[in-house]
């Protein structure tokens, strides 16, 4: 059994980590079917947006499946890695928006799947660290280099070598959840609630927004400028805008149900 279910609500795929008897641990089975599961919900017109999230109130993931990786030799391990960073990497470029709903540990692997997200919410039971040092293991899903950029490299590198936990109001602090942590019984409907907020907007402006955020990390700002430029007169051009504006003029909710595939 892979460990991942799904569910839909409205323009909202909420997809769950199901292996709570050993924390929603990740396996390479379980990385690479939350991977499709995200590139399925992105090719689905009828989704708007992804809520992430583990079953139980113990843990989102806490991390690798050690029984899997600790016999691997050299080669072995090497493949084990670039496959799973392959598939991290594909949660992080999604076409729509992924939301990490943190119910309780987030370590190692688990940390860094929500580093991939798009953003997390958290509840007030949330721990996130990355532990792996005192295995004589080190962050290998993009750790050491997300949590740098996220947080800065004196906080990561602090967090590494120590392996010390951060509670969720610490990670709000940080910007590593976008609200103030939230009781458990509420998180994933808080989760949804903003995951509305965002389906309920232009679904090509959502997608060129994350593509725009993305490239603005990878390339030098006078090139991301002009991609800006060169998208947001597309978006003045498109079929959306026409939309939102109409909606805007007549001061009523617009609807972007009907424009799939027109420009």
């Amino acid at each position: 059994m892979i460990g991942l279910s799904s569910e839909q609500q409205d323009a909202v795929r909420i997809l769950r980590i199901d292996r709570p008897d050993v924390y929603n641990a990740l396996n390479a089975d379980l990385i690479k079917a939350i991977a499709d599961a995200v590139d399925l919900a992105a090719e689905d017109p009828a989704v708007r947006v992804v809520v992430l999230t583990g079953m139980g109130e113990k843990a989102f993931s806490a991390g690798a499946d050690l029984s899997e990786i600790s016999t691997l030799g050299d080669a072995e391990a090497f493949r084990y890695m670039a496959a799973g960073q392959r598939q991290f990497q594909r949660i992080e470029r999604a076409r729509i928006p992924v939301i990490a709903a943190v119910n309780g540990l987030a370590l190692g692997g688990g940390f860094e799947l929500v580093l991939v997200s798009t953003f997390a919410v958290m509840s007030e039971r949330a721990s996130l660290g990355l532990p792996e040092a005192a295995l004589g293991l080190i962050p290998g899903y993009g750790g050491t280099q997300r949590l740098q950029h996220r947080i800065g490299a004196n906080v990561a590198a602090y967090m590494m070598t120590t392996g010390r936990r951060i509670d969720a109001e610490r990670a709000y602090v940080l910007g590593l959840a976008v609200v103030p942590p939230v009781p458990a019984d509420t998180l994933v409907a808080t989760a949804i609630g903003i995951a509305n907020e965002i389906a309920a907007k232009g679904p090509r402006a959502i997608e060129a927004i994350l593509d725009l955020l993305r490239t603005g990390q990878e390339v030098a700002l006078d090139a991301a400028l002009d991609l800006e430029t060169k998208a947001a007169a597309a978006a003045i051009a498109g079929r959306e805008s026409d939309e939102g504006i109409a909606a805007f003029n007549a001061r009523r909710t617009p609807d972007f149900s009907n424009l799939e595939g027109k420009p």
